[in-house]
């Protein structure tokens, strides 16, 4: 099973999309606040249409907090200033892909924690700042998930 991890999100829409895919790829969505939304607002139900039941959601005080609850397991970090393609990584089932804010991506103070092959990017265009969230999960994820053969899915 995978594990997505959103660093403090800021979008309602882009989490709902999330949930939606977590829900059809059987991924367990982590949620670190402070969130920028209420999980009951009407932007994120939407987005997530009715897959919310059927995903597994976590929130998590901190991403201490998180990494504590899943003891053992890799945090591959996903960003736009790093050089190693996600491409690159042989993922495992476990892994937990962390996403940054919308806004501002994870903290260069959190990326220094981590090392290096462990940090990721997503191909694109050099004059291009980032990818759509929910996209860039998708995108990552589905990798992730094709590697394992897409174990369990059909």
């Amino acid at each position: 099973m995978s594990h997505i991890a959103l660093y403090e999100p800021e979008i309602p829409p882009n989490t709902g999309n999330i949930i939606r895919l977590c829900a059809n790829t059987g991924s367990t969505l982590h949620l670190i606040e402070p969130l920028g939304f209420s999980l009951e607002e009407k932007k994120l139900r939407r987005a997530g249409l009715d897959y919310r039941e059927f995903a597994d959601i976590r929130v998590h005080a901190c991403l201490n907090a998180m990494l504590d609850a899943l003891p053992g397991r890799r945090l591959l970090a996903l960003s736009s200033k790093v050089s190693r393609r996600h491409t690159e990584m042989v993922f495992e089932t476990e892994d937990i892909l962390l996403f940054g804010p919308e806004s501002r991506g994870l903290p260069a103070e959190l990326l220094a924690t981590l090392p290096d092959e462990h940090k990721l990017r997503i191909p694109m265009m050099p004059e291009s700042r980032s990818l759509n969230l929910s996209n860039a999960v998708a995108v990552v994820l589905y990798e992730a998930l094709r590697q394992q053969g897409f174990a369990g899915m059909r």
